[in-house]
Parts: C-alpha cells; sequence; structure tokens
C-alpha cells in the first residue's frame, strides 16, 4: 500500500526527537498511544536504538503503520497494537510511553479514559511524554492556536485544545507529576511527566 503522509510529521520529528533523546535516555520500552501514520515512531526508533519502541492506535491506522514499519525493517519496533480507549488496554508494562497531538483529538472523556489506561500498563517508575498544543489560564499561546481550535470544533464539537490547568490535574489523578514544560516550534509543548509509586 501506499505510504501514508503528514506534513506535520515530518516537520515537528527532529524537534521531538531532540527532547526525547534526553528524557527517554535511561528508558527500556515505550509504547506510543495514537501513532497515526507511522512516521514518527520509524524515525525516531532508528535515533533512540536503545528502546523497543511499540506503536498502537485505532483498528483504522493499523494498516498504514505496518506499511511504514515494513520498509523501515527496524528490529526495535514490534507490530502495532491495537489501543482505542474506549476499549480495554492491551497486557504488558512499559517503562515509558509518548502520544503527540492526540488530546485535542479525542473527546475530555476519552482524554480521561487515556490517563486511566496509562496507570494500567505503565510501571511505577515510567516517564511519559504528551505532545502537543494547549490553553494556559483560559488563553492560547497563539493566533494560530486559536484558529486551530476553532478549526477542530467546526470539525466535531468534542475536540478542542485543552486547557493546561485540567490537563494536569487529570495527570496528577493518575500519579503523573509534571516533571517538565518544554516549549516547542509551531506553538505546540512536550509535557514531560513522571509516575510516582502510590
Amino acid at each position: 500500500m501506499e505510504l501514508p503522509f503528514s506534513a506535520a510529521c515530518e516537520r515537528n520529528r527532529d524537534p521531538i526527537l531532540a527532547v526525547l533523546r534526553e528524557h527517554f535516555a535511561d528508558r527500556a520500552r515505550v509504547l506510543e498511544i495514537g501513532s497515526g501514520t507511522g512516521q514518527h515512531a520509524v524515525h525516531l526508533a532508528a535515533a533512540l536504538t536503545q528502546l523497543i519502541w511499540q506503536t498502537s492506535d485505532v483498528v483504522a491506522n493499523l494498516p498504514g503503520i505496518e506499511a511504514w514499519l515494513a520498509e523501515a525493517r527496524l528490529p526495535t519496533t514490534p507490530p502495532p497494537l491495537l489501543v482505542d480507549v474506549d476499549r480495554d488496554w492491551p497486557c504488558g508494562q512499559w517503562d515509558a510511553a509518548y502520544s503527540a497531538n492526540t488530546l485535542h483529538i479525542m473527546s475530555w472523556e476519552q482524554d480521561q479514559r487515556f490517563f486511566a489506561g496509562l496507570g494500567s500498563v505503565l510501571a511505577p517508575d515510567a516517564t511519559l511524554a504528551i505532545y502537543g498544543p494547549f490553553r494556559y489560564g483560559g488563553n492560547f499561546t497563539s493566533p494560530s492556536n486559536e484558529d486551530f481550535d476553532r478549526s477542530l470544533r467546526g470539525s466535531a464539537a468534542h475536540m478542542g485544545i485543552r486547557d493546561i490547568e485540567a490537563v494536569l490535574s487529570l495527570a496528577n489523578e493518575h500519579g503523573f507529576k509534571l516533571s517538565q514544560d518544554i516549549g516547542m516550534p509551531a506553538n505546540n509543548q512536550m509535557l514531560i511527566f513522571k509516575r510516582e509509586a502510590r
């Protein structure tokens, strides 16, 4: 099949890699939630060779991810898993998780299930990295993000850029404490969380 392609993935992959190279340096097994086209997975896994990079997504996206993995033929990228936050999560335990541009696509109820699900599959000392745009104090960080939010909500009422305060509160409920909030290109952020043993 023709490989699915996202121009945004090509633009942001190297800045994301630079952050993960530091924060995943001591990690071994990463679960990527919402792997999308699969582009990030092959780029990041090729560079971060100490990691087993486990892709996952909803059913519709799995064939495209499989195609990217098949072309790359990396030894550290097992077949993608079905992970749908509205369904049971797979068995397994990972010491890191990564997700890009997912929280504003899912509904807030799904965001809640996202953090609950991660709580069930991540190790007690796991690192969690979440990339995407956020609002701070109810305000957008740029006019382009405000336009993007309007476009999202016009497409589906459940979508929209999330308030950072609500996301951090939700993360804390499931044992994830913010370690760093890193500014990224194109008015995005990378949130680095450390899971606290309970």
